[in-house]
């Protein structure tokens, strides 16, 4: 699972904006350093969510490969009751 957090490198310590849920104590990260007013906020937030995509993508493969699928014809079901939608 991909989780990005934005923060802040001051004193020599990483301070996030919020504190990460669902993570275990152990869990590997990977920081990058923005030079200071030369990422454009919007692109950066595009390539985060195109990351997260990508990661929600990969645990869907492993999923499946896992054998945690259902058929097809049971979602389309579920979707639409969920949703109310005729069929």
């Amino acid at each position: 699972m991909l989780k990005t957090i934005e923060g802040f490198y001051q004193n020599g310590q990483i301070e996030l904006t919020e504190l990460p849920q669902n993570m275990s104590d152990r869990t590997q990260v990977i920081v990058t350093f923005l030079e200071p007013g030369k990422i454009d906020p919007t692109k950066l937030r595009q390539l985060i969510d195109k990351l997260e995509t990508i990661a929600g993508i990969q645990q869907g493969f492993e999923e499946l490969n896992a054998g945690k699928s259902r058929p097809i014809g049971d979602f389309i079901q579920g979707m639409q009751q969920k949703y109310d939608i005729s069929g």
